[in-house]
């Protein structure tokens, strides 16, 4: 930054600000353009290289590390276990419903069968009690036989 004929005095430089120019676009219709407060624009900074050339831009700030995000007060995996708990507790109502159900419909078998045996065994026994009166049929009266050596004589 110095120059070689006096090593003591720096050497004062006028420094020139160039601001770019923005480019309209080139549409027919624009659009309604909305009444913004400026923002503060970033100053432009210029750099005097040793050589005498002029280094013109913005000043970039550090590069900021992607927010770390935060662990969740309660895990996944305790998450995971408390739905299956909750989805093993609907699935065993299901079952004692399942259970009931089958256990209600053996006991009404049961007693559908029952019921069939009784009816049928009051059927046979009406049958059989009823056999031994003359209600109706062909009567034979034999008169007078007699059996001699095994054989029938009328």
């Amino acid at each position: 930054m110095y120059p070689q004929n006096t090593p003591h005095v720096p050497v004062q430089r006028a420094v020139e600000v160039h601001q770019p120019t923005p480019l309209t676009p080139a549409v027919a219709v624009q659009a309604p353009v909305i009444p913004v407060q400026p923002a503060v624009a970033p100053t432009v900074a210029s750099v005097v290289l040793p050589d005498g050339r002029v280094v013109t831009g913005y000043a970039v700030g550090p590069a900021q590390p992607e927010p770390i995000a935060a662990k969740p007060v309660i895990s996944r995996a305790a998450v995971n276990v408390a739905l299956g708990g909750v989805g093993f507790l609907a699935v065993c109502g299901g079952l004692l419903m399942l259970t009931t159900f089958i256990t209600a419909l053996t006991a009404l078998i049961t007693q559908l069968v029952t019921l069939a045996a009784v009816l049928f065994g009051g059927f046979i026994a009406v049958q059989v009690l009823t056999a031994g009166r003359h209600g109706g049929g062909t009567t034979v009266n034999i008169r007078k036989a007699v059996i001699k050596r095994n054989h029938f004589h009328s």
